[in-house]
């Protein structure tokens, strides 16, 4: 079994659960109710507190806060949690905070996530697996997030807006309506710029795969009839397509925000 080492500098509750392997640098801050699994390491200067736990193998980088109380003016002190998953890597300046009662009591963050140095995940957000945060891109509350989205530096999402999965927030993009899964969003244009194609064959999907997404694309967001009579159509026509029913099941899926749509495009 690995050893656990505790720097004689580091400040840890005798609560805390500490698994083993873990690694505690210099001046870092450990809370009581804090749960640390097997080869966590907090490299320095980091502060862990509140209900948080963090998976196995995630690297925290120094000057972090993680799982202090929310700037939410609704926050009243109630006992949330943030979940962190398995192999992340926290680099330094980043913030996260729990969730809330108005919310789901926990923000929860998926396995192999990166978040460059100062970004930051706010309160009752839902972060798939494999997401990138560029330094400085930041999620405002209850924002879900699907897997393998890659938010560039300084982009932002509004607090309650929906990112499919394999979407793509471009640098310096304000997020302010769901985004369809593959999306893409460019801070210049006001709109969907298309999908995330570049993405997507680097994830494995064929030419093939991405022509058939391209052309539902086009399809969903024709201007003839609504929105949703063209989604239902296309549920019905490829209700076999895993790839394809990730999007139109995300539009489906919708509340009271609206999708952003590519520009010159009707409902």
């Amino acid at each position: 079994m690995t050893e656990t080492k505790i720097h004689p500098t580091a400040v840890v509750d005798p609560a805390a659960v500490i698994g083993a392997g873990v690694v505690i640098g210099p001046y870092c801050i450990v809370g009581p109710h804090v749960k640390l699994a097997d080869n966590v390491q907090l490299r320095a200067h980091v502060y862990v507190d509140g209900y948080t736990s963090i998976g196995e193998g995630t690297i925290v980088y120094p000057f972090t806060s993680l799982g202090t109380e929310t700037p939410d003016l609704k926050y009243k002190g109630e006992p949330s949690a943030l979940i962190i998953g398995k192999n992340c890597r926290i680099r330094e300046h980043v913030t996260m905070n729990p969730g809330t009662e108005a919310g789901i009591m926990r923000t929860v963050v998926g396995d192999n996530c990166l978040f460059m140095p100062g970004s930051h995940v706010a309160h009752d957000c839902i972060v798939g697996n494999n997401v990138i945060m560029a330094n400085h891109a930041c999620m405002g509350g209850h924002v879900e997030v699907g897997d393998f989205v890659v938010f560039g530096g300084l982009s932002a999402a509004h607090q309650f807006v929906r990112i499919g999965s394999y979407a793509m927030i471009g640098g310096m993009a304000g997020v302010k309506q769901d985004v369809i899964p593959y999306g893409i969003v460019a801070a210049q244009t006001p709109g969907l710029a298309g999908l995330n194609y570049i993405g997507l064959e680097r994830r494995g999907y064929s030419k093939e795969q991405v022509k058939r997404l391209m052309a539902v694309f086009r399809r969903l967001f024709d201007s003839e009839g609504t929105l949703d009579a063209r989604t239902s159509a296309l549920a019905q026509e490829f209700a076999n397509d895993d790839d394809i029913m990730r999007m139109i099941g995300f539009v489906q899926g919708r509340d009271n925000r609206p999708i952003l749509q590519p520009l010159k495009t009707g409902t």
